[in-house]
């Protein structure tokens, strides 16, 4: 396979163009250049940003290793030291695009793929797989498309009695890992309407408030995920001290899905309330659980609820 290093390095994309071409916002881009030396895009003349070849064949390669498992410091570090040693990495497929690479395999395969290599314990494989995948599909296919469906999978299994909780701790940490990793991926954004996500108090499936987190931060938006289990007294006292607009909590069981009945009335006794919403299975499972809980339920999919995410925030991201 060819090296990164045989492609052009004759400055010709804008800052815009390289996103579109790997699904990398300016931003992310920007922060790369400034924290980790990675990139060096030409500015000469009217001193806009302008990529080579090579440096957009650095962010897809950057992009995959995030996605399979690698934080994004020790990817630079490594990319500089094979930089130094003269041992460029290979040229990879496109990255977290929106533009999807051909092919015959359906993501529902993928997703029954890495079930399989997960509920054995093959980590080595399922790596590859994950690399796989986000070579070929855009970063909300993977996420709703293949990730869900085998953790929903992982799940009905140990529900049935026909998985071990050690296969279940394994898979979910696994899928944890690459979900941290993505998320570190982006940069923090400091404009724009502050979101606070998490999960239910009692909640410890924190999976789903994950995956939103990623698809949010990937989108532009200024965001704290707070992990499982949160005290909801706490959560109200942290939001009158950041002041965040909105704040979303999952549930995936009844049980937590009842502890935030009041949570709309703690948030109301703020000077500046935030908009509380709420979403998980707990609510796709058992509908009449919405009429129970005060807020705004984001409906039964990611999908549904980046829409009205868009709706709810003061500045939307660009």
């Amino acid at each position: 396979m060819a090296k990164i290093t045989e492609l052009s390095d004759q400055p010709k994309y804008t800052i815009k163009k390289v996103s579109d071409l790997t699904g990398i916002l300016p931003v992310t881009l920007r922060a790369w250049e400034r924290r980790y030396g990675v990139l060096s895009p030409d500015r000469k003349g009217n001193r806009y940003r302008l990529y080579s070849d090579q440096d957009v064949a650095i962010i897809k390669w950057l992009s995959i290793e995030i996605a399979t498992g690698v934080s994004i410091s020790t990817a630079s570090s490594e990319l500089l030291e094979g930089r130094r040693k003269n041992e460029w990495p290979d040229i990879v497929p496109l990255g977290l695009s929106e533009a999807k690479t051909p092919t015959s395999i359906s993501p529902g395969r993928y997703a029954e793929e890495l079930f399989g290599l997960l509920t054995r314990h093959n980590e080595a494989d399922a790596t590859i797989l994950m690399q796989k995948v986000i070579s070929q599909f855009s970063l909300e296919s993977v996420l709703l498309e293949i990730i869900s469906p085998c953790l929903f999978s992982v799940g009905e299994a140990w529900y049935k009695g026909n998985l071990s909780i050690s296969t279940e701790h394994f898979a979910s940490a696994f899928m944890r890992s690459r979900l941290y990793n993505l998320f570190q991926a982006y940069p923090i954004v400091s404009r724009g309407a502050n979101i606070l996500i998490g999960c239910a108090p009692t909640e410890e499936h924190e999976m789903g408030a994950l995956m939103m987190a990623v698809l949010l931060r990937s989108k532009g938006y200024k965001l704290e995920f707070l992990g499982a289990n949160l005290h909801l007294d706490d959560l109200v006292d942290y939001a009158d001290m950041e002041k965040p607009s909105l704040v979303i909590l999952t549930a995936s069981t009844r049980s937590a899905a009842m502890e935030l009945i009041h949570a709309q009335s703690k948030f109301f006794t703020l000077k500046s309330p935030p908009r509380f919403c709420y979403s998980g299975s707990a609510f796709i499972l058992e509908p009449g659980l919405i009429s129970e809980v005060q807020g705004t339920y984001l409906g039964g999919s990611m999908v549904e609820a980046l829409g009205s995410i868009k709706q709810f925030t003061a500045t939307k991201p660009k």
